[in-house]
């Protein structure tokens, strides 16, 4: 095993940190164009916690719409396709 690290170039950086920007949604970009890129990736950070109690969130609500739906109704027949989409 090789104790060498592979680096990534400073033009990789900038390049990452373009894409970690134009992923934030427009108003988590507002605060300038040109923040840092610590600032970014806390941002990013934040972001994907808050995508993460979303998702939480939803998984929550539709257990419950679940259980209170009648397992052989239209309705459950929907939400059943939705979720193997």
């Amino acid at each position: 095993m090789s104790g060498r690290r592979s680096r990534i170039s400073e033009e990789e950086i900038k390049e990452l940190i373009s894409k970690l920007r134009f992923l934030l949604p427009e108003t988590s970009r507002q605060g300038g164009s040109r923040a840092s890129a610590a600032k970014l990736l806390q941002e990013t950070c934040n972001y994907i916690e808050s995508l993460h109690r979303d998702v939480d969130d939803l998984s929550d609500r539709l257990t419950e719409l679940m259980a209170t739906m009648d397992i052989s109704s239209a309705q459950a027949e929907i939400v059943r396709s939705l979720l193997r989409s």
